[in-house]
C-alpha cells in the first residue's frame, strides 16, 4: 500500500495491469482465426500452412525467450517502468504486425508482440508481491491468473467479432490503441503514487522524478518523422506512388527494395537520429543510457545464452509438424545448441559477479519446485486447448471451426472461477492441498474425457468433464505463484516470476508433440484394423461405415492424449504435494482480505 496516495491507487494499478496481461493472452489465441487471412496478405498459399509457423513461433520466441531477462530488470528497474515499457513494445509489435507486406516483417511484429506480451505476465505477478504481504496475496494472484486465462477465453470471441466485421488488420490495430492507452494510464497512476511514497522500493524507478515533466520536442519529432516514413515504407499508398512528385520518394536508390528510396532512407535516419538523441540529450524522450545500465546489471550476456538454449527448445518444437513428428527435421541441431548454450549459461552463471540469476534465488524447494510443477501443468493444459476442439471437429462439428471453438470454450469459462477460488482457499489450506486439489480434479477431467464417443458433445453430460477440468486448472494457478513468492527474496520476483511462465510455456511445447505423437500411435494402430476403402465403400451407406470407422480411430487418439494428459495432471498434483509442503497456509478472512484490498 503506498503512503500519501489514494488506498485505492495499488488496486487500480494492479487492475490495469491485469487488464493489460489478459488483453496481451488474448492477442495469442486471436491469432489463431486469422492466420489463413495474414498468410494471404504475406504471399504463403492457404495449402503450406507449414510455412506460416514462423508467425506463431516468432511470438512465442519474443514471449518465452526474453522473459527472464524481463523479469530480472523488473526487479532492478522497477515494475511500473517495465509495465509501461512492454506495453509500448507490444504496440509497436501490433504496428508493424497491421502494416506487415511480408512474412519476415510479420514475424518481426509478432516477435516484438510477444517480448512485450511476455514482459507484462512477471512484472504484474511481482507487482502483487509488492503490494500485498505474503498472508494477503492469494486473492489477488488468483484474480491476475484468473484475468490472465480469460484472455484465451475472450481471444477466438473478439477475433472472430473483429473479422465479421473487419479485416484482420484491425485485430491489430485495436491492439496498438489499447496498448498505448493502457501505457499512459499505468504511467500517470504510477507517478501518482511515487509523488505520494511508495512503501515498495522495487514499484518505481530508483530515482525520483522530477516535479516538472519536459517534453522532449526534439524526440518526439524524430519519433514521429520515423513512425510516419516507416509506415509509408511498409503501405506504399497507391495515390502517392502515382503522383509524379511524391512518387519519387518510392524509387530505389538501387535494386528493388522499399527501404533503399529516399522514403526509406528518410525513416532510417529518423530512427538513428532518435537513437543518437536519447543517448546524449539531458532528458530524452526514452533514457537509453539508463534502461543501458539496467540491461548490463541483469546480465544481458547470460540472458542472451539462456534465451539462445530456450530459442533452441522452442524452434524444435514449435516448427515440427505435429501430426508425422515429435520435433522439426532440425530438431537435433536446435536441441544440441540449446543443450551447448545451458551449458554454457551454468558456467556463466558461477563465473559472473552479478550473474542474471543471483545465486541461492531459487534455492529453497518451493521455489524451483514451482518451476517443475508449472512445466506438468502447461504439458496437461495444452492437450485441453488443442485436442478438445480437435475431438469436437472429428465428432459432431466436422465442418464448423467455429462451434468446435465454443466447445473448448465451456472448459476455459471454468478456469477463471477457479482462479479466484484457489486465491481464497489458501487463506485456510496448505498451497499444497489446494494445487493437488486442482490437478486431481483436472484429472478426473481428462478421464471423463476419455469415456467420450461419437455423439457425447451434443449431451449435457459433456460439460461435467469440461468443467471439472477447467475449475481444476484454475484451481491450481494461484498457489504455484503464491509458493514461489512466498519462498523467493522480494528483490528475485520479478525474475522467479517470469521463470515460472517459461516452465510452463516450455512444457506446453513439450507436451503437445510428446502426446500427439501418443496419440498418432493410437490412431496408426486403429487405422490398420480398417479394412481398404474398396472393400468398404461399394454403396453410399458402405461410404458412411468407412467414414465412422475412420471417426472411430480418430477418437481413439484422442482418448489417448486425453490419458497422457491425466498423467500429467497427477503428476503436477503429486509434485505439488511434496515440494509445497513447506508453504504455509494464510489465516486472514474473506473480510480481512477484501478490507486490506487483498
Amino acid at each position: 500500500m503506498t503512503r500519501g496516495a489514494s488506498p485505492a491507487s495499488p488496486r487500480v494499478l494492479l487492475a490495469l495491469a491485469a487488464v493489460a496481461v489478459a488483453f496481451a493472452a488474448a492477442d495469442t489465441y486471436v491469432v489463431v482465426l486469422a492466420l489463413p487471412d495474414m498468410m494471404t496478405s504475406s504471399g504463403i498459399p492457404i495449402d503450406e500452412l507449414q510455412r506460416a509457423a514462423p508467425i506463431v513461433s516468432g511470438f512465442l520466441l519474443g514471449y518465452v525467450a526474453m522473459l527472464p531477462l524481463i523479469g530480472r530488470i523488473a526487479d532492478l528497474r522497477g515494475r511500473v517502468p517495465v509495465l509501461v515499457a512492454s506495453l509500448v513494445l507490444f504496440a509497436l509489435g501490433s504496428l508493424v504486425t497491421a502494416l506487415a507486406y511480408d512474412l519476415p516483417s510479420m514475424v518481426v511484429g509478432r516477435f516484438l508482440q510477444g517480448v512485450g506480451g511476455g514482459g507484462l505476465v512477471p512484472a504484474t505477478l511481482a507487482l502483487v508481491a509488492d503490494l500485498y504481504p505474503p498472508q494477503r496475496r492469494g486473492v489477488p494472484l488468483g484474480v491476475v491468473s484468473a484475468v490472465q486465462e480469460l484472455g484465451s477465453v475472450l481471444g477466438p470471441l473478439f477475433g472472430a467479432l473483429v473479422l465479421a466485421v473487419a479485416d484482420w488488420r484491425a485485430i491489430f490495430g485495436i491492439n496498438l490503441a489499447v496498448g498505448l492507452v493502457l501505457a499512459a494510464a499505468i504511467r500517470r497512476l504510477g507517478s501518482s503514487a511515487h509523488a505520494g511514497g511508495a512503501e515498495s522500493a522495487h514499484l518505481h524507478t530508483r530515482e525520483a522524478p522530477s516535479r516538472r515533466i519536459r517534453t522532449d520536442l526534439v524526440g518526439v519529432a524524430l519519433a514521429a518523422t520515423a513512425l510516419l516514413a516507416g509506415a509509408l515504407v511498409f503501405v506504399r499508398p497507391a495515390a502517392l506512388m502515382r503522383d509524379l512528385t511524391w512518387g519519387q520518394l518510392f524509387i530505389p536508390y538501387a535494386g528493388d527494395g522499399r527501404w533503399l528510396t529516399p522514403v526509406g532512407v528518410i525513416a532510417m535516419g529518423s530512427a538513428v537520429g532518435l537513437l543518437v538523441w536519447c543517448w546524449f540529450a539531458p532528458r530524452p524522450l526514452l533514457d537509453l543510457r539508463r534502461w543501458a545500465a539496467s540491461l548490463a546489471e541483469a546480465d544481458v550476456f547470460g540472458a542472451l545464452l539462456l534465451a539462445t538454449g530456450l530459442a533452441g527448445v522452442i524452434l524444435a518444437f514449435a516448427t515440427a509438424d505435429p501430426q508425422v513428428q515429435v520435433f522439426s527435421d532440425q530438431g537435433l541441431w536446435f536441441l544440441l545448441g540449446a543443450a551447448v548454450a545451458t551449458a554454457a549459461f551454468a558456467l556463466h552463471l558461477r563465473r559472473a559477479g552479478t550473474p542474471l540469476v543471483p545465486r541461492g534465488a531459487l534455492r529453497r524447494t518451493p521455489a524451483w519446485g514451482a518451476l517443475l510443477v508449472s512445466f506438468f501443468v502447461g504439458a496437461a493444459l495444452i492437450a485441453a486447448l488443442i485436442d478438445i476442439p480437435l475431438f469436437a471437429r472429428t465428432t459432431v462439428y466436422p465442418d464448423s471451426q467455429l462451434m468446435a471453438a465454443l466447445v473448448l470454450v465451456r472448459f476455459l469459462v471454468a478456469l477463471p472461477v477457479g482462479a479466484i477460488a484457489g486465491g481464497f482457499l489458501i487463506r485456510r489450506l496448505s498451497p499444497a492441498l489446494v494445487t493437488a486439489a486442482g490437478m486431481l480434479l483436472a484429472a478426473v477431467g481428462f478421464v471423463l474425457m476419455t469415456r467420450w464417443g461419437l455423439t457425447t458433445l451434443d449431451e449435457p453430460v459433456a460439460n461435467v468433464a469440461l468443467l471439472v477440468g477447467g475449475f481444476g486448472f484454475g484451481l491450481a494457478l494461484a498457489p504455484v505463484n503464491a509458493a514461489l513468492l512466498a519462498h523467493t527474496d522480494d528483490d528475485v520476483h520479478g525474475l522467479a516470476s517470469a521463470f515460472v511462465v517459461v516452465a510452463r510455456m516450455v512444457g506446453m511445447l513439450v507436451g503437445i508433440s510428446a502426446l500427439t505423437t501418443l496419440g498418432l500411435r493410437r490412431y496408426y494402430a486403429e487405422q490398420a484394423a480398417v479394412p481398404p476403402v474398396q472393400e468398404v465403400c461399394d454403396g453410399k451407406s458402405r461410404c458412411a461405415e468407412f467414414t465412422d470407422l475412420l471417426r472411430v480411430a480418430g477418437i481413439a487418439q484422442e482418448h489417448a492424449v486425453f490419458w497422457g494428459a491425466a498423467g500429467c495432471a497427477l503428476a503436477a498434483a503429486l509434485l505439488a504435494l511434496v515440494l509445497f509442503r513447506e508453504t504455509e497456509p494464510t489465516d486472514l478472512s474473506t473480510r480481512d482480505l477484501l478490507s486490506t484490498g487483498g
